[in-house]
């Protein structure tokens, strides 16, 4: 017998063993970006996978920028059974899988990959995502409300997109660049157009899908996405950014009476997603939020 004995989960080789309950036969997923040792998408997973009782693993893959492409190619010879694709690989990915959903077709960004008869199918689950955890988290449906986002870069698109999908009745697009305003205000349909902060005080839903509402990034509140000024009850405000859990620009929103959500919300959600594609199994959305809760996600 060679050293290590038999494959059974145990001893592998001299001195080397798996962690308990993985072997040689456990399916294995994982998230795919730059930096990726951040990303709270292996703990979302790997949840779903033990509640679920199933003998798969999410791990997180670093693969640096200009190599989505290549990594796969390394991930289908391994037989690797899906993948969570987040920053700067989206849109690689959607030009390199051999078939896209229409939904990331239409956002030519892929946030997940799975398995189609031997080859790679790219999808788009964060505007689903995004509308589920409105749903949970803000009591919010956006069927017939205006709403407000600002930014037109991927997550921003994927919001836009699936707001206009649920049939609110106005999705303003507010973007320094005009050009891309344009473009990405034209995936809500016929109820979108390009407008500007002000715009805000009107919106039932205030969406931020960049990076200023950090606050410090970028000079202070003088960068933020909204003037908190315009903000006030009866609106939902919510900035895609989950660390911090509590941005300065939520914190302002907040003491000015809306209620806040950050982007934690369409991330589980968008995971439990990525769940049933991969397995064909309903994704334990509360035990996903467990976990986040207990790491201190939110």
């Amino acid at each position: 017998m060679a050293p290590g004995g038999p494959e059974t989960g145990g001893a592998v080789g001299v001195g080397l063993s798996l962690p308990a309950g993985l072997s040689a036969s456990t399916h294995v997923v994982g998230v795919m970006g730059f930096p990726v040792a951040h990303s709270l998408s292996p703990l979302l997973h790997n949840t779903a996978f033990a509640h679920l009782g199933i003998d798969w693993v999410s791990l997180g893959f670093a693969v640096h920028p200009g190599r989505g492409a290549a990594a796969l190619v390394g991930a289908r010879d391994l037989g690797i059974r899906g993948l969570s694709v987040t920053m700067p690989h989206k849109e690689d990915v959607a030009a390199a899988v051999a078939s896209l959903t229409p939904e990331a077709g239409r956002l030519g960004a892929v946030n997940c990959v799975s398995d189609d008869h031997g080859a790679w199918l790219g999808d788009n689950t964060d505007g689903a995502g995004f509308v589920a955890a409105l749903a949970r988290g803000g009591r919010f449906t956006p069927a017939g409300r205006r709403c407000l986002v600002v930014g037109a870069g991927g997550a921003a698109r994927a919001v836009i997109a699936a707001l206009g999908d649920a049939g609110a009745a106005e999705v303003v697009v507010v973007n320094r660049t005009p050009d891309r305003a344009e473009v990405a205000v034209a995936l809500a349909g016929s109820t979108g157009r390009v407008g500007d902060a002000g715009d805000a005080r009107g919106a039932e839903l205030v969406v931020n899908a960049t990076p200023a509402g950090m606050g410090d990034v970028e000079g202070g509140p003088g960068s933020w996405p909204v003037d908190p000024a315009l903000l006030g009850p009866g609106q939902v405000v919510v900035d895609l950014v989950y660390h911090p859990p509590l941005t300065p620009w939520l914190a302002a929103a907040t003491e000015r009476g809306a209620t806040t959500m950050n982007g934690l919300g369409m991330l589980v959600h968008q995971a439990a997603l990525q769940i049933g594609r991969w397995t064909g199994r309903e994704a334990p959305v509360d035990a996903m939020w467990a976990a986040v809760d207990s790491h201190g996600g939110r």
